[in-house]
């Protein structure tokens, strides 16, 4: 069996919180987000690929300062420029985290270096792709995975029990049945879990 040297193209799908004022990421995405980095990219940022996919639901009540019976173009315009802004910031805050890590990793080599003497070490940024689409998460999620093609698909889970899971459904679930290619959940951590659980 032939081994590629391309690096691991890790898609992650990213959703702002429910909680936080924007821009935070959701308590479960950035739960995966850390996981993703801790336990597989480590000290080899060089060997992955991160494809930040962000899914817009479009917003059926989006506006804050006028009953939608009055609303005229520019006020769709506006509330699709403001979504627009808000996804990008989000978007940006994962692409950040990645290039701060690969210049961590980058200091460190150099301190390595310094020590070591006779060792070189070199350590190339986390390359990124980012973008957004729109529509149902699950279904979009999984049409970008099969249009992509990634190694693998990351998404965070909010560890809903299964009377939740009924009413409210999950991505996650949907996306290990569905996706087209290997699909890791990450579940929030228990201590970060809000009073009501399908909060994020």
């Amino acid at each position: 069996m032939a081994y590629s040297s391309a690096p691991t193209r890790v898609m992650m799908a990213v959703n702002e919180s429910s909680l936080k004022s924007y821009p935070h990421p959701s308590i479960s995405c950035r739960t995966a987000f850390d996981w993703t980095l801790s336990k597989l990219v480590r000290s080899n940022p060089g060997g992955f690929h991160f494809l930040f996919l962000h899914v817009q639901v479009p917003d059926e009540d989006g506006f804050d300062d006028m009953d939608s019976i009055y609303a005229s173009p520019a006020d769709f315009d506006q509330m699709k420029q403001r979504d627009k802004i808000r996804g990008l910031h989000l978007l940006e805050y994962f692409v950040n985290q990645c290039h701060q890590l690969g210049f961590r990793l980058q200091l460190e080599a150099v301190a390595s270096l310094v020590y070591d003497g006779l060792c070189i070490y070199f350590v190339s940024q986390i390359k990124c792709e980012a973008w957004i689409r729109h529509g149902d998460p699950k279904e979009v999620i999984c049409s970008e995975v099969k249009r992509v093609q990634p190694d693998l698909l990351v998404v965070g889970s909010r560890g809903l029990g299964p009377f939740q899971r009924v009413f409210v459904g999950t991505v996650s679930e949907f996306c290990v049945k569905h996706a087209e290619c290997p699909v890791i959940t990450i579940k929030r951590k228990a201590t970060e879990a809000p009073q009501d659980p399908i909060d994020d």
